[in-house]
């Protein structure tokens, strides 16, 4: 999957995860989906390089439309819409 670099995404939820340790960028992440309504996007912070292809992967498997990220000095935003039911 190639990254897709975006700015200015409109985003319903934020959670961040900066700082915290592997696998905590997923399980954040699916935790926030399950609150979210079909079509809300979530942008998720994190510094964890390996979300690069975690993200975008899980987003794949699951059938939920990975955005595009945001790089940010220190960190990246990820940006995922939840799929339709």
């Amino acid at each position: 999957m190639t990254l897709k670099f975006v700015e200015n995404v409109k985003a319903d939820v934020t959670t961040d995860v900066v700082y915290m340790m592997c696998p905590m960028h997923l399980l954040k992440l699916e935790e926030m989906m399950s609150t979210l309504e079909p079509g809300q996007v979530l942008e998720i912070m994190t510094d964890y390089d390996g979300a690069l292809e975690d993200i975008p992967g899980w987003c794949e498997k699951t059938g939920n439309e990975f955005l595009g990220i945001e790089e940010i000095e220190n960190y990246f935003k990820f940006y995922i819409r939840k799929k339709a039911h």
